[in-house]
């Protein structure tokens, strides 16, 4: 990452527990992976109708009242910002009350940053922000504005960059994560910030700036102008004079990056000896340029990704009872996770298991990914089709309650025979692995127990069925996490593919007319009332602008879909958003397409960035809807759009390729669909 050198900044505290962060970053600033999490009343099974989130506080302080008056969010339809409603923090959503009244009032902007399912976010608003001594002293002297970082991605990304190059400036070897609090000028202006402050050390933060504020008004000032220049001069990135040539050498490039990147033991990325406790992601991205090289014939690629989605199968990182990935694991050997499920991991995880299927034929495979589909189909669907965004990690004040066993409680559930096949498949013997339970996981390759039992894969997975069966009917009498029901309309997109490469692969109707009818529900009810696509759907109620990845991950979708079905009006409706998405957030100077759109609130930086995070980049992501629609719309001026792109982001894809692994897989599509002359 490129050094920005800011003026002196203001060391108010050497970053005081800026260090309860749980996750590190990719390459590139906007490459941040999610924290812990926390959510949104859910239904207890199916798919029920989901209630709004309960605005009592998730836990009181001692000596607090149960339930305090509520605050400005009540108003507001995000479960996350709901989960706050009645802190005394006098909080205000980003919107021109709370920055008209910083302005009039000349009051500095303190900013947290979170979502639903974050743990950390909880334990600071816990700790904090019921803390009637710190909500004294943010009401006198601050703006306090919250945010739902899933609705406002802009936002969250902007900001996120900020704190990242605070980090390099202070020469702090923190990563960033969520809650992201930080501290702006009047004007919206970064200054300085962390993630989580334990309350002792948030106090004297709180003091500390208020003073510096209170008597260096005029170098503060000017502090966070400059800042907000390097942050937007950053997020645009820097001009193309020289473009790298579009050449194949570039994807050998990239695959050789994430081999040095790769962990030859247990699979995925990111792991050293040098940084063992580091977690480890599933880096989706990275996997489904694994698979697209697999399915060229790449032998490397594909025993890479062999290694990593056998070890996520068999790891606790996978809900072996109810189906689904859990967000990372906190061990390099994937055995336990932070418990929090995403829909965009359940989506993409989705799609790379099916197409692996395809390519080798392994049921586990094919287990891994039907398993997932159906657990978005019975826990995460709206009642209208749509798909929610998340379930918390968190249950009766703990995380991953809900998900962990004792081997007594287990035994109590199953019988003598059963309980000792569970034991020998998940590891119910010897010391726990997470405190004093188990996190379900295969203690060892099923083939292996497979063998040893004189069975097939398959009879093995037939005679756990019952087992699982019980367990999971025991598990749904617990108290269950919270699940964020809101409805975003990018991550639905991701959903749409997940399920329409699931169905074609397994010859499944039941997931294509999922994938159908959360793509109908799209079209129709994702909808602002100027006929624009809305970002999110909360309680009915469709809302914000939608960015880049909105557009691009539902176009997706929808070309997924007229793959599996041939049904001209997917592409006719992808057709139409194309043109749509072209129009708002097309760079006509520099190419590419912004992430938010043209009549968007003007922020201090206009973000257009190409690097892959937990989700795929909306650039790269378009590069392949391009193509496809070139192909199969009569849209052939579509492909110099996507060279345009591509161009845009060559010299990046050369000089960082492991940080944008989608834009390879756009690259690849592009050599192969090309015009002749422009091969020569």
């Amino acid at each position: 990452m490129r050094i920005w050198i800011l003026p002196p900044l203001f060391l108010l505290l050497p970053l005081l527990g800026c260090a309860r962060e749980q996750q590190n970053s990719s390459v590139q600033i906007a490459a941040v992976e999610p924290a812990p999490s926390e959510s949104t009343p859910a239904p207890p099974q199916g798919n029920e109708a989901v209630k709004p989130v309960d605005a009592a506080p998730p836990a009181a302080s001692a000596g607090e009242p149960a339930e305090l008056p509520a605050n400005r969010l009540a108003n507001e339809t995000s479960p996350y910002l709901l989960q706050h409603a009645h802190n005394p923090v006098d909080w205000y959503p980003w919107g021109p009350a709370a920055l008209e009244k910083a302005k009039r009032e000349n009051k500095l902007i303190f900013l947290s940053v979170g979502y639903s399912s974050c743990h950390w976010c909880h334990v600071m608003e816990r700790q904090c922000f019921l803390n009637p001594e710190i909500a004294k002293l943010l009401n006198e002297h601050f703006v306090s504005i919250k945010v739902d970082r899933e609705e406002r991605p802009d936002l969250d990304e902007v900001y996120m960059a900020a704190l990242h190059i605070y980090y390099a400036n202070t020469g702090s070897p923190q990563a960033g994560g969520w809650p992201l609090s930080m501290f702006l000028t009047p004007e919206a202006q970064p200054l300085m910030g962390g993630t989580y402050f334990p309350p002792e050390d948030f106090l004297e933060l709180l003091t500390r700036v208020q003073d510096r504020w209170q008597n260096d008004r005029a170098s503060l000032v000017a502090l966070g102008q400059k800042f907000a220049e390097i942050v937007d001069t950053h997020l645009r990135g820097r001009p193309t004079i020289l473009k790298a040539p579009l050449e194949p050498v570039r994807l050998e490039e990239l695959q050789t990056e994430l081999a040095e990147q790769f962990d030859p033991v247990h699979g995925g990325f990111g792991y050293s000896d040098a940084d063992d406790k580091r977690p480890k992601f599933p880096d989706s991205s990275n996997l489904l340029f694994l698979l697209a090289r697999s399915q060229a014939g790449n032998e490397a690629a594909g025993k890479m990704l062999e290694r990593s989605l056998d070890h996520m199968a068999a790891g606790g990182i996978r809900d072996h009872l109810g189906g689904g990935f859990h967000r990372y694991s906190t061990d390099r050997s994937w055995r336990v996770p932070h418990f929090e499920k995403m829909l965009y991991d359940q989506a993409q995880l989705a799609t790379i298991y099916a197409g692996a299927y395809d390519l080798t034929k392994n049921p586990v495979w094919r287990q891994a990914a039907e398993e997932t589909c159906d657990y978005v189909l019975r826990e995460m669907t709206a009642p209208d089709g749509g798909f929610y965004s998340a379930l918390d990690a968190d249950s009766e004040g703990q995380e991953g309650a809900y998900y962990a066993w004792t081997a007594d409680e287990a035994q109590k559930v199953l019988s003598d025979d059963e309980f000792a096949l569970a034991a020998d498949v998940y590891g119910l013997r010897g010391l726990p692995n997470f405190e004093a339970a188990f996190v379900l996981l295969e203690s060892r390759p099923l083939a292996e127990i497979a063998a040893a039992r004189n069975q097939s894969v398959e009879q093995l997975q037939q005679a756990l069925a019952p087992v699982r069966q019980k367990l999971l009917a025991k598990r749904n009498e617990r108290k269950r996490p919270l699940t964020d029901t809101k409805i975003l309309t990018g991550w639905n997109g991701l959903m749409i593919r997940g399920l329409a490469e699931a169905g074609r692969s397994f010859g499944n109707p039941q997931y294509t007319a999922a994938a159908a009818r959360a793509a109908d529900y799209a079209l129709t009810k994702l909808k602002l009332p100027n006929g624009r696509l809305a970002r999110t759907d909360s309680g009915g109620q469709p809302t914000l602008n939608a960015y880049l990845e909105d557009y691009a991950y539902l176009i997706d979708g929808l070309l997924a879909l007229h793959q599996t079905t041939g049904d001209a009006r997917w592409l006719q409706a992808a057709d139409e958003l194309q043109a749509e998405q072209i129009k708002l957030f097309w760079d006509a100077e520099r190419k590419g397409f912004f992430f938010t759109a043209d009549d968007h609130e003007q922020l201090i930086a206009r973000v257009k960035n190409p690097v892959d995070s937990a989700t795929p980049n909306g650039n790269a992501v378009s590069v392949g809807n391009l193509i496809y629609l070139a192909q199969h719309a009569g849209k052939p001026e579509y492909l110099d759009t996507a060279r345009e792109t591509l161009e845009a982001f060559s010299t990046h894809l050369q000089d960082s390729p492991s940080s944008m692994p989608r834009m390879g897989l756009g690259l690849s599509a592009w050599l192969k669909a090309r015009p002749a002359a422009t091969a020569k």
